[in-house]
Protein backbone atom coordinates (compact mmCIF):
# COMPACT_ATOMS: atom_id res chain seq x y z
CA UNK A 1 0.00 0.00 0.00
CA UNK A 2 1.21 3.26 -0.55
CA UNK A 3 2.10 5.86 1.65
CA UNK A 4 -1.15 8.06 0.27
CA UNK A 5 -3.66 5.37 0.61
CA UNK A 6 -2.38 4.30 4.10
CA UNK A 7 -3.02 7.77 5.37
CA UNK A 8 -6.12 8.58 3.38
CA UNK A 9 -7.53 5.80 5.61
CA UNK A 10 -6.51 6.99 8.78
CA UNK A 11 -8.85 8.93 10.82
CA UNK A 12 -5.90 11.47 12.11
CA UNK A 13 -7.53 13.79 14.31
CA UNK A 14 -9.13 10.69 15.73
CA UNK A 15 -5.76 9.18 16.81
CA UNK A 16 -4.14 13.01 17.91
CA UNK A 17 -7.44 12.76 20.17
CA UNK A 18 -6.54 9.52 21.53
CA UNK A 19 -2.80 10.89 22.16
CA UNK A 20 -3.86 13.72 24.04
CA UNK A 21 -6.18 11.35 26.19
CA UNK A 22 -3.50 9.33 26.99
CA UNK A 23 -1.09 11.75 28.09
CA UNK A 24 -3.54 13.30 30.01
CA UNK A 25 -3.73 10.50 33.16
CA UNK A 26 0.46 10.17 32.80
CA UNK A 27 3.80 12.07 32.24
CA UNK A 28 4.56 9.74 29.81
CA UNK A 29 4.95 10.63 25.93
CA UNK A 30 3.34 9.15 22.70
CA UNK A 31 3.99 9.74 19.16
CA UNK A 32 2.81 8.39 16.28
CA UNK A 33 5.54 8.22 13.19
CA UNK A 34 4.53 7.38 9.43
CA UNK A 35 7.25 6.52 6.96
CA UNK A 36 6.85 6.93 2.90
CA UNK A 37 10.37 5.52 2.47
CA UNK A 38 10.63 1.80 2.14
CA UNK A 39 12.33 0.55 5.13
CA UNK A 40 13.65 -3.41 5.29
CA UNK A 41 14.51 -2.77 9.39
CA UNK A 42 11.45 -0.51 11.03
CA UNK A 43 12.81 -1.33 14.15
CA UNK A 44 15.75 0.14 12.92
CA UNK A 45 14.88 3.08 11.66
CA UNK A 46 12.39 3.50 14.52
CA UNK A 47 14.84 3.75 17.00
CA UNK A 48 16.78 6.40 15.14
CA UNK A 49 13.10 8.84 14.45
CA UNK A 50 13.28 7.85 18.23
CA UNK A 51 16.23 10.17 19.22
CA UNK A 52 15.79 12.69 16.36
CA UNK A 53 12.35 13.10 17.88
CA UNK A 54 14.04 14.40 20.68
CA UNK A 55 12.16 11.16 22.70
CA UNK A 56 14.94 10.62 24.60
CA UNK A 57 14.94 13.63 26.34
CA UNK A 58 11.78 13.04 28.03
CA UNK A 59 11.99 13.82 32.00
CA UNK A 60 11.32 10.35 33.12
CA UNK A 61 12.50 8.59 30.04
CA UNK A 62 8.80 7.63 29.28
CA UNK A 63 8.31 7.74 25.52
CA UNK A 64 7.27 5.77 23.05
CA UNK A 65 6.82 5.76 19.33
CA UNK A 66 4.45 3.99 16.89
CA UNK A 67 6.47 3.68 13.61
CA UNK A 68 4.30 2.25 10.48
CA UNK A 69 5.71 1.77 7.14
CA UNK A 70 2.95 1.39 5.13
CA UNK A 71 4.63 0.37 1.86
CA UNK A 72 6.33 -2.68 3.12
CA UNK A 73 2.91 -3.44 5.77
CA UNK A 74 5.82 -2.80 8.58
CA UNK A 75 6.20 -1.72 11.97
CA UNK A 76 7.79 -0.93 15.16
CA UNK A 77 7.33 -0.15 18.32
CA UNK A 78 10.01 1.63 20.93
CA UNK A 79 9.59 3.05 24.24
CA UNK A 80 12.40 4.66 26.29
CA UNK A 81 14.40 2.84 29.12
CA UNK A 82 12.23 4.46 31.70
CA UNK A 83 9.36 2.52 30.30
CA UNK A 84 10.68 -0.64 28.90
CA UNK A 85 11.81 -0.72 32.20
CA UNK A 86 8.69 -1.05 34.00
CA UNK A 87 7.20 -2.94 31.14
CA UNK A 88 9.33 -5.76 29.60
CA UNK A 89 9.31 -7.31 26.33
CA UNK A 90 5.85 -9.35 26.42
CA UNK A 91 4.27 -5.74 26.76
CA UNK A 92 5.84 -4.70 23.57
CA UNK A 93 5.06 -8.33 22.21
CA UNK A 94 1.27 -7.84 22.74
CA UNK A 95 0.64 -4.21 21.66
CA UNK A 96 2.75 -5.74 18.34
CA UNK A 97 0.64 -8.25 18.04
CA UNK A 98 -2.39 -6.60 18.26
CA UNK A 99 -1.85 -4.11 15.83
CA UNK A 100 -0.55 -6.66 13.56
CA UNK A 101 -4.43 -8.38 13.78
CA UNK A 102 -5.97 -5.05 13.16
CA UNK A 103 -3.57 -4.09 10.51
CA UNK A 104 -4.16 -7.20 8.28
CA UNK A 105 -7.77 -6.64 8.44
CA UNK A 106 -7.06 -2.97 6.87
CA UNK A 107 -8.18 -1.36 10.01
CA UNK A 108 -5.53 0.84 10.17
CA UNK A 109 -6.87 3.67 12.88
CA UNK A 110 -7.90 1.31 14.85
CA UNK A 111 -5.04 -0.42 14.97
CA UNK A 112 -2.84 2.25 15.89
CA UNK A 113 -5.91 3.57 18.75
CA UNK A 114 -5.57 0.33 20.08
CA UNK A 115 -1.64 0.78 20.34
CA UNK A 116 -2.13 4.04 22.28
CA UNK A 117 -4.76 2.87 24.56
CA UNK A 118 -2.16 -0.27 25.57
CA UNK A 119 0.26 2.45 25.77
CA UNK A 120 -1.63 4.48 27.60
CA UNK A 121 -2.36 2.44 30.36
CA UNK A 122 1.00 1.19 30.90
CA UNK A 123 2.26 4.93 31.00
CA UNK A 124 -0.58 5.74 33.75
CA UNK A 125 -0.06 2.37 35.68
CA UNK A 126 3.53 3.05 35.94
CA UNK A 127 4.10 7.02 35.20
CA UNK A 128 1.27 8.95 37.12
CA UNK A 129 0.74 12.51 35.74
CA UNK A 130 2.74 15.17 37.91
CA UNK A 131 0.89 17.64 39.67
CA UNK A 132 3.38 20.16 37.33
CA UNK A 133 3.43 17.68 34.24
CA UNK A 134 3.47 19.53 30.79
CA UNK A 135 3.37 18.25 27.37
CA UNK A 136 7.36 17.61 26.18
CA UNK A 137 6.34 16.74 22.84
CA UNK A 138 3.88 17.37 20.28
CA UNK A 139 0.61 14.91 19.98
CA UNK A 140 0.09 15.63 16.22
CA UNK A 141 1.29 12.60 13.42
CA UNK A 142 4.54 13.11 12.09
CA UNK A 143 5.90 12.12 8.75
CA UNK A 144 8.76 12.16 6.65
Amino acid sequence: MNHKEFISKLDEARIVKAIAEAERKSSGEIRVYISHRRRTDPLKFARKRFVELRMTQTRHRNAVLIYLVPLTRQFAVVGDAGVHEKCGDAFWQRVSAQMAGLLKQGRFTEAILEAIQMIGDILARHFPRDPDDRNELPDRIVRD
